[in-house]
């Protein structure tokens, strides 16, 4: 059985998270604030923004440096337990 706390990232590195939810709540605030919590420096220039055809949904992709596993898994915890967050990779 492999190790749960193994991955195929190298420490620390720049990661892409991506989150998706709906339009004109203000999820693109969200997803710095959370992060932010959980990294330093994050940088609000490091975001973009891109909206569904249908202008109901909005992806949103924050690069930020990233130091461990327990850190991802932490921000993806509080990211997917918040209300206007669809879903995050």
């Amino acid at each position: 059985m492999s190790d749960p706390q193994q991955t195929l990232l190298t420490f620390p590195c720049r990661f892409a998270l991506k989150v998706m939810g709906p339009s004109g709540r203000g999820l693109e605030a969200v997803v710095v604030e959370i992060v932010s919590r959980h990294a330093e420096g994050v940088d609000e220039t490091a975001i973009s923004v891109r909206e569904s055809r249908g202008g109901q949904w909005i992806a949103v992709t924050l690069t930020f440096e990233a130091h461990s596993k327990h850190q991802l898994d932490a921000i993806y915890q509080e990211l997917c337990a918040h209300e206007l967050v669809a879903w995050a990779l």
